[in-house]
């Protein structure tokens, strides 16, 4: 019967010992301001980050990362049949024709 209680105490005490861990994992976030200036200038610069990057291009890039961008995209459209002034992110337009059959001769 003692083992039966000390494997019982066991596990209530793991289970409580993990269900505080994961109430204060939780709640510490909501209940704490940003009031260190080190983290607030860090959200600022997301924040930043975030408003410049929305166009989808580079932000901030130097002409020297533009260069080389470019010259990436052109070796990858070379690579993949493209032409330079060729958009390679535009999907492909298909034409498919009929083909032409020969009529059956129903009188034969």
């Amino acid at each position: 019967m003692s083992l039966r209680v000390s494997r019982l105490v066991k596990n209530v005490g793991t289970v409580l010992s993990e269900q505080s861990r994961r109430n204060l994992g939780v709640s510490a976030p909501i209940l704490q301001k940003v009031s260190d200036p080190i983290q607030q200038l860090f959200l600022d610069k997301l924040r930043e980050y975030k408003q410049k990057s929305s166009g989808g291009k580079l932000v901030d890039p130097s002409p020297e990362t533009e260069r080389e961008l470019k010259q990436e995209l052109l070796k990858l459209a070379k690579q993949f049949g493209g032409k330079e002034g060729v958009d390679m992110t535009k999907f492909p337009d298909f034409k498919f024709l009929d083909a032409k059959l020969d009529p059956i001769n129903l009188e034969e």
